[in-house]
C-alpha cells in the first residue's frame, strides 16, 4: 500500500468511522467485511484528487461558455426542498448556481423551516441580488416528497432539475445539460457526480456511470444526480410521491424513464454530493427505512411493466437483486461443441444432469473432428440418454459455423450456447438466463464465470478494452464485488461471453446467426453488438456460476497462422464496428480506462 493511502486511512481513523466500521462488520459477517474492506483499501491506479483538477472545466472553457449565444435556449428550474440548511452549505449552493455559465436557470427552493432566521437572512440576501432565485416559505414540513413537489410548482421553466440543499453543481453542469436539450431533444438528462467533504477539501469516489441501463436502473438507484427532467413529463407522472420518501428519487427516475422518448447521459462529473455523518452519502445505515422503500419503487417498475419478478435486498445497501419468474417450459437446447478432451466434456456434462434443476432441455454435441477412441465411447455412453444428441461437424474448426449448424438442428426455443469445459455451479441457471430472455425486450443474458481458482474470468464484456473487446473485473478474486458491485448485480452490458450464453432462438436466425468469418475470436462480440443494434437489451446475470476451465480445448494462440488468423479478426472488427468503438461501449463509461478490467480512472492523454 502506498504511503499517501495509508495516510489518508488514518486520517479518516475517528471514533465516528470506528463505530462505522463495527456496524458493517456485524451486517456483512468477518469474511466478506475483510474482503470489502480490502477492496477499499487498495491504491487508485490513478487518483482521483488530481484527476478530477485535470478533468473539470477549466476557466478558459467556462469563459467560452459564458460567450454562447443561444437561440431559443430553455429555461432549467432547479428545485430544492430546503430545511434548516447551515448557512455555510446554504451559500455554497447558492454560489454554485450564481455561477453556472448557462444563464437561463431559475431557482425554486421550497423553504419548510420558515422560522430560521439565518436562512431567511441568507435567502433575502441572494433573492435580492439575483432576480432567478425565487423562495417559498412552506408552513409546515411535509417530507422530503411534498416540499420537493412545492419546488417543483414554482418552476416555470421547461425543464426542471433536482438538487439537494446541501449539495454542489460544478458551474458548467447546466451548460452540459442544455447542450443535450437542444441537440439531442431529449427529455430526460443525467450526469456523473462524486462525493465530497463537508469543508470541501476533497473530492472521492466518483461515480462514474453508463448510458441508460434498465437493470442496472432496477439494481441500484445509479442515475441519482444530477436529474434534469422536462417539465411536461415530471407534470404526466405526478411528480414525488409521499410514500416512497427515503427512496423517493428512485420511483420518480422509474415512472420518467418508463415514458420518456430520450434519456441522455452527460459522463462529465458534474455534481458534488457533500458527505457528512447524517447523509446517506457518507453512511448508508444511517436510512435502512430508504432501501425498504427503494424495493418498492422496484417492484412498482415491474408491475407497471407486467414483469413478473421477485425483488430482494442485497447484503450492500441500497442495491437490489429481480429474480425474474419463468413462463411457461419452454424447451431451451445446450449447444456444446467438442473435439476429443473426454475428462473436460465428461465434467460439463455431469455437472448439467446433476445439478439443472430446470427440466425442459436438450443437450447437442457437435463433434468436430475427434481422434481419441474413449471420446467415442463416452458418446457411446450418452447415446442412451433421450435428452442429448449427437451431431457431426466435418469441417475444420470454426466456432460460428459449427454453432449455426447446430442451430438449425436445434429443437428450443431458446439456445444455450455452452462452451465444453464450462461446469455448473448453479442449479436453478437456466431458470435465471431463462426468465430474463423471455423479457420482450432482453434477447441475450450472460453469466458469471470464474477460473478455477475462484478469480474472475468473466463478469460481462466491455468493447474497447484492450482494442477490441475485453471481460470485465478479469482476475479480480472471486470474492470481491467490483467497482459499484457492478461483479455482483445484474446489469445491461453491450456484450457477453457466448462460453456460457441464453438467446432468443427467434433473434438469433433473425440476425443471421454467427459471424462465420470470425471463426474463433470475437463473434459472440459481433453477435451481441447486431443484438443491440436491432433494438434489443443483452442482461449480464452474476446469479448464474460457472467454472471456466479455459483454454483447454483449443490451446494457445501461439503458432503463425493462429496468430494472423486471430489479427484478421481484430481487422474485422475494427472495420464492422469503428463508429461504436470511436464513440465507445454505451455502458461503460468514456472516463474509463480501456487498458484495464477493472473500472479505474482513464489517465489524461
Amino acid at each position: 500500500m502506498a504511503q499517501s493511502q495509508v495516510i489518508r486511512i488514518m486520517k479518516k481513523i475517528r471514533p465516528y468511522t470506528i463505530k462505522k466500521g463495527l456496524l458493517y462488520l456485524k451486517h456483512y459477517g468477518f469474511k466478506d467485511f475483510m474482503s470489502r474492506l480490502a477492496e477499499r483499501m487498495e491504491p487508485e491506479e490513478v487518483p482521483y484528487g488530481p484527476w478530477y483538477e485535470e478533468h473539470k472545466a477549466s476557466e478558459a472553457m467556462l469563459e467560452k461558455q459564458r460567450k454562447v449565444h443561444w437561440v431559443d435556449p430553455v429555461t432549467i428550474s432547479i428545485a430544492v426542498p430546503a430545511y434548516h440548511t447551515p448557512e455555510e452549505f446554504l451559500r455554497q449552493l447558492l454560489d454554485s448556481l450564481v455561477a453556472q455559465t448557462y444563464p437561463y436557470w431559475e431557482l425554486c427552493i421550497a423553504n419548510a423551516s420558515p422560522e430560521d432566521e439565518v436562512m431567511q437572512k441568507v435567502l433575502k440576501e441572494y433573492r435580492d441580488k439575483d432576480k432567478r432565485i425565487k423562495v417559498l416559505d412552506l408552513e409546515e414540513n411535509a417530507g422530503i416528497s411534498q416540499n420537493t413537489n412545492a419546488a417543483l410548482f414554482m418552476a416555470s421553466g421547461q425543464y426542471v432539475g433536482l438538487l439537494d440543499h446541501d449539495d454542489l453543481l460544478a458551474p458548467d453542469c447546466l451548460y452540459e445539460v442544455a447542450v443535450r436539450i437542444c441537440d439531442e431533444k431529449a427529455d430526460m438528462i443525467y450526469t456523473d457526480e462524486d462525493k465530497v467533504t463537508s469543508d470541501l477539501s476533497e473530492h472521492y469516489q466518483p461515480h462514474l456511470k453508463p448510458d441508460f441501463s434498465p437493470d442496472l436502473l432496477r439494481s441500484n438507484n445509479y442515475i441519482c444526480h444530477f436529474l434534469t427532467v422536462k417539465k411536461e413529463l415530471v407534470e404526466a407522472v405526478g411528480g414525488f410521491r409521499k410514500e416512497f420518501d427515503g427512496a423517493q428519487d428512485h420511483d420518480f427516475i422509474f415512472r420518467c424513464s418508463e415514458r420518456a422518448e430520450h434519456i441522455a447521459h452527460v459522463p462529465r462529473i458534474l455534481y458534488h454530493w457533500r458527505t457528512h455523518k447524517a447523509s446517506t452519502a457518507d453512511n448508508p445505515a444511517s436510512k435502512l427505512y430508504a432501501y425498504d422503500a427503494g424495493k418498492r419503487a422496484v417492484e412498482g417498475n415491474l408491475e407497471r411493466l407486467g414483469l413478473k419478478g421477485e425483488v430482494s435486498h442485497t447484503k450492500d445497501y441500497g442495491f437490489y437483486n429481480v429474480k425474474y419468474q419463468v413462463q411457461g417450459e419452454p424447451l431451451v437446447s445446450i449447444l456444446i461443441p467438442n473435439k476429443d478432451q473426454r475428462d473436460t466434456l465428461e465434467t460439463c456434462i455431469r455437472s448439467i444432469r446433476e445439478k439443472t434443476t430446470y427440466k425442459n432441455y436438450e443437450i447437442l454435441i457437435i463433434e468436430n473432428n475427434s481422434v481419441e477412441e474413449n471420446t467415442f465411447a463416452y458418446y457411446k455412453c450418452l447415446s442412451g440418454d433421450p435428452k442429448i444428441r449427437l451431431l457431426r461437424w466435418k469441417s475444420g474448426f470454426n466456432y460460428s459455423a459449427i454453432n449455426n449448424y447446430a442451430a438449425r438442428k436445434a429443437k428450443g426455443e431458446y439456445l444455450l450456447f455452452l462452451n465444453n469445459d464450462i461446469e455448473v455451479q448453479t442449479p436453478d441457471w437456466i431458470e435465471e438466463m431463462l426468465a430474463n430472455c423471455q423479457r420482450p425486450d432482453v434477447a441475450i443474458c450472460g453469466s458469471k464465470l470464474y477460473y478455477p481458482d475462484h478469480s474472475i474470468q468473466h463478469a460481462g464484456v466491455i468493447v474497447g478494452l484492450g482494442g477490441i473487446a475485453g471481460h470485465a473485473f478479469l482476475n479480480m478474486p472471486g470474492s470481491r464485488t467490483g467497482y459499484l458491485h457492478k461483479a455482483s448485480i445484474q446489469l445491461n452490458t453491450s456484450a457477453v461471453t457466448a462460453a456460457c450464453m441464453m438467446m432468443k432462438k427467434e433473434v438469433f436466425d433473425m440476425l443471421g446467426g454467427f459471424e462465420e468469418k470470425l471463426t474463433v475470436a470475437f463473434n459472440d462480440v459481433d453477435l451481441c453488438l447486431r443484438t443491440v443494434r436491432a433494438g434489443y437489451w443483452i442482461v449480464y446475470n452474476p446469479h448464474v456460476e460457472m467454472i471456466h476451465y479455459e483454454s483447454k480445448s483449443r490451446g494457445a494462440e501461439d503458432s503463425p497462422e493462429k496468430v494472423r488468423r486471430f489479427q484478421s479478426e481484430i481487422e474485422f472488427m475494427r472495420t464492422r464496428w469503428i463508429d461504436f468503438l470511436k464513440k465507445g461501449d454505451p455502458m461503460y463509461n468514456p472516463n474509463l480506462t480501456l487498458s484495464k478490467w477493472n473500472y479505474s480512472l482513464r489517465a489524461k492523454q
